[in-house]
């Protein structure tokens, strides 16, 4: 697209799934977790277990223009101290059920739906919903409604943010209405629990790398891939997996 710079667009995590854009001005955080490491019984006998402390704290940070939340209903998505962190941002964008529990300034987006954001130096970024698939077909009445982000502006490259979702189908079907995309913040860690039999319950990496295949993905940028229990691989097999696909070129930790 004439006029679209090719200055990549920051991008910094800081633990877990929790990454800071820096999206033409604007400072977006995706799923807030600033906990240090802990269990968190999550119903029924089950508990997750956090084993890695953030990169920064919410201080450290400083102010946050929205927060980027895919969905608010397990701890390695929103803990207790990211959930503190909502009270001081202008405005979370998350699902509808999620700003029905969350209240305050959360708006709930249905995938499809988007919201224009103001930049401090003029202009504006479309931030728009897109779908996230927590796990196999029909996952839905256990791990709960979930959605994913694509950011756009007029200047700017497209960057999409995942969320927690498992289907190369969905992300097939993003790639075909927005891609190609310039960054690609891919929620991985293979995250499996037996609530679901050990399904996948996040790109594992041999899905994230076709998941930047077909979304033609020059930078992709790994989060949710390290520091919980429940995660089944790491930061060594993502990068494996790349390698094994010819793309390691594109993978990047900021």
């Amino acid at each position: 697209m004439s006029g679209v710079t090719t200055t990549p667009v920051p991008v910094r995590v800081i633990g877990g799934p929790t990454v800071l854009i820096e999206y033409g001005g604007l400072r977006l955080l995706t799923d807030p977790t600033f906990d240090a490491p802990r269990d968190y019984p999550v119903g029924a006998g089950f508990v997750l277990t956090k084993t890695v402390a953030p990169a920064a704290s919410p201080d450290e940070l400083g102010p946050i223009d929205a927060v980027l939340l895919s969905h608010d209903e397990h701890p390695d998505n929103l803990d207790l101290s990211g959930r503190a962190l909502l009270a001081d941002v202008p405005l979370t964008l998350t699902t509808r059920g999620g700003a029905d529990r969350l209240g305050g300034t959360a708006r709930g987006l249905a995938p499809g739906e988007a919201v224009e954001l103001d930049r401090p130096g003029g202009g504006t970024a479309t931030v728009t919903a897109v779908r996230a698939q927590h796990g196999p077909d029909g996952c839905e009445p256990v791990t709960g409604e979930v959605i994913g982000f694509v950011l756009t502006a007029a200047d700017l490259p497209t960057v999409y943010v995942s969320g927690d979702n498992a289907s190369l189908d969905v992300v097939r079907a993003i790639a075909d209405r927005h891609g190609p995309v310039d960054t690609a913040v891919l929620f991985a860690g293979g995250a499996r629990t037996a609530r679901l039999d050990g399904a996948l319950l996040t790109l594992d990496g041999a899905r994230a790398a076709a998941a930047a295949r077909m979304l033609g993905a020059r930078r992709v940028v790994p989060a949710h891939a390290e520091g919980w229990k429940h995660f089944t691989e790491g930061l060594g097999e993502l990068e494996a997996a790349f390698a094994e696909a010819g793309l390691a070129d594109r993978l990047a930790r900021d």
